[in-house]
């Protein structure tokens, strides 16, 4: 059995962020503050853990330049490359939350540049310790996914 962290174990960093309307059809996308840009990669996937299911999501810049912002979270690393071509869980899993738009959600930094977690303020969760592949171990599998 994987080793277990909790979201308020020293060694997390916790990110206060926002969810946000987007887009004229009011899809949920949640904004990373500016001055925590740097411990989200840019234009790059990550793992995004939500109600104990382990997603893909990619990290983006606003067009304002300010922050980060995850739009979705996909099931395969395929589907958080093509965001057409599979469902966003970000909406459902905001559906199943009390989150509402204008509020705060939390994302755990459990590994920088690789794994974080998404979860209601005040909730607390258990995250399975992972290590992130190495440079050439990434880049096989990415390859191997497109």
């Amino acid at each position: 059995m994987a080793d277990r962290i909790s979201s308020d174990h020293s060694s997390l960093t916790t990110v206060r962020a926002t969810l946000v309307k987007s887009g004229g059809l009011d899809r949920p996308k949640i904004e990373i503050p500016d001055d925590e840009a740097d411990r989200f990669p840019d234009d790059e996937l990550v793992r995004v853990v939500a109600d104990d299911t382990e997603y893909r999501a990619r990290i983006e810049t606003p067009l304002t330049d300010d922050g980060r912002e995850i739009r979705g979270l996909y099931e395969t690393p395929r589907l958080a490359r093509n965001p057409g071509e599979g469902e966003n869980r970000l909406g459902s899993w905001v559906a199943d939350t009390g989150v509402e738009f204008g509020q705060s959600v939390l994302v755990d930094v459990v590994e920088e540049g690789f794994k974080y977690g998404l979860r209601e303020p005040g909730e607390r969760v258990f995250y399975e310790a992972t290590e992130s592949p190495d440079e050439g171990l990434a880049d096989i599998a990415k390859q191997l996914d497109e």
